[in-house]
């Protein structure tokens, strides 16, 4: 959609301009908090398959990723004590407008996924990877306390496939089948709202497990 791609990218631009003074403050209280690096770049796997690096602020140690699971439960000691703070108003995404601005993403698409978990995919899921991921959908509204239901688990990525994927995967396929401009508005909005603790019920219907047309018509796609 070049419509989509020229609202992602002049959208951008003019979000790194205007947020370039948080940008800095974050970076600086990730440096005093736990010195250099201040971003924290892992590969994710993006539209048609296609890996790259995604951009955050670090809120974990450094090698953090070479120590522990994928997925990161709330009480994860790996988290530093300003990464908590970050990562409760979700400041740490900030650096993924850079992704945005690069194509890698999109402000609204499904949260690209790690490269194992993505090789995991079926016929099914693959419909996924043909759209930009992006920073929010409906599954980053539904789950926005997703490190609370992974807190305690001994095995967070096990726990992650088991009760939080198969819901995103199933989100992630009504947005793709639904897509639009109009929808990226909404989700952008209702985001915002779940940000701040406005109820975002009026601005956005997230599809419950009963809305089956993506899936009959993705059926007949196939067939």
């Amino acid at each position: 959609m070049r419509m989509k791609r020229a609202f992602d990218l002049s959208v951008g631009v003019m979000a790194l301009v205007l947020l370039s003074p948080l940008f800095l403050v974050v970076a600086v209280a990730v440096w005093l908090d736990d010195g250099l690096p201040v971003f924290y770049r892992s590969v994710r796997v993006g539209r048609d398959g296609r890996p790259f690096l995604m951009w955050k602020f670090r809120t974990m140690g450094v090698n953090a990723d070479k120590i522990g699971p994928s997925s990161t439960a709330e009480n994860d000691p790996r988290i530093t004590p300003r990464g908590r703070a970050l990562r409760r108003f979700k400041l740490d995404e900030l650096p993924q407008i850079i992704n945005v601005v690069r194509g890698d993403m999109s402000f609204v698409g499904p949260r690209p996924q790690v490269p194992w978990a993505a090789a995991l995919y079926g016929a099914r899921e693959q419909r996924l990877l043909w759209v930009r991921p992006g920073i929010t959908d409906y599954a980053s509204i539904v789950f926005a306390d997703e490190a609370a239901v992974l807190r305690g688990s001994p095995d967070p990525d096990r726990r992650y496939l088991e009760t939080i994927a198969p819901e995103k995967i199933r989100l992630g396929l009504q947005y793709v089948e639904h897509r639009s401009l109009g929808l990226d508005l909404r989700i952008l909005a209702a985001t915002l709202c779940r940000l701040v603790g406005i109820k975002h019920s009026a601005i956005l219907h997230v599809p419950g497990p009963s809305s089956e047309r993506a899936e009959v018509r993705a059926a007949r796609i196939e067939r």
